[in-house]
């Protein structure tokens, strides 16, 4: 039940009883193949969406046709919820990389919650707050880290424990994606996520990648880091 999975998003945890209602009364969810544009860079803005499951590529393109990767999101992440504060336009492109369950929000029921509502408004500047120091940070890690230790501190924004105890992250099939989503080279990649793999303990098997503990990615990708705060700290407020 979508309003359900509302109520259990961190973001809305002090939104009132009728956005809940509202939002979830417009609301839908539907499975997307690799490749739907979802929306485009200035489209006219009435939705924001919520990934179930599968990988969304943000990106933008410029004048000769190359596209430039803003972010990709999986399971649990919002995106095209920052729209209200553009002008009610859409201020990057969306595309579905890897099969996908998708909910469509409306964004009207969201707007009006923050105008009411201001500790919810509080929540929203927060959570944007959050997301630029990740960027923040993550142009201070290209001066000050290896290749490897960018590649670590990426998987741990992305980490989930299964039952056992193990950590596993479920990477997009074209691992391509991230590189260019860290701003390497496809070969750069591979050799850097190689190295990580002899100076940690994680496991690369396809897309899958796992770990008995997050000690040791955290130890070697977070040395070279000038925050006291490890990367998996910075998780989406969505989750």
């Amino acid at each position: 039940m979508i309003e359900n999975t509302l109520r259990g998003i961190a973001l809305f945890k002090t939104c009132e009883e009728q956005f809940f209602t509202k939002t979830a009364s417009s609301a839908n969810t539907q499975k997307h193949g690799k490749g739907k544009i979802l929306f485009l860079h200035g489209d006219d803005a009435e939705h924001f969406f919520y990934i179930k499951s599968g990988w969304v590529k943000l990106f933008r393109e410029t004048l000769d046709g190359t596209q430039a990767v803003v972010d990709i999101f999986t399971r649990g992440h919002i995106f095209g919820d920052t729209s209200i504060f553009e002008d009610g336009l859409y201020p990057y492109s969306a595309e579905v990389v890897e099969s996908a369950e998708i909910i469509s929000l409306p964004l009207a029921p969201l707007k009006a919650e923050i105008e009411s509502n201001s500790t919810f408004a509080y929540s929203m500047l927060n959570s944007m707050a959050k997301y630029r120091r990740q960027q923040d940070r993550e142009i201070e890690h290209r001066s000050i880290q290896n290749a490897s230790q960018r590649i670590g501190c990426f998987l741990l924004r992305l980490t989930q424990q299964n039952e056992d105890g193990r950590v596993q992250i479920h990477l997009p099939y074209d691992k391509m994606l991230v590189a260019s989503r860290l701003g390497m080279q496809p070969e750069t990649f591979s050799r850097a996520l190689k190295k990580l793999q002899q100076e940690t303990d994680i496991e690369v098997k396809g897309a899958t990648i796992t770990m008995k503990s997050l000690d040791n990615l955290v130890g070697y990708s977070c040395a070279a880091c000038s925050s006291e705060f490890p990367c998996k700290d910075l998780k989406p407020a969505a989750e």
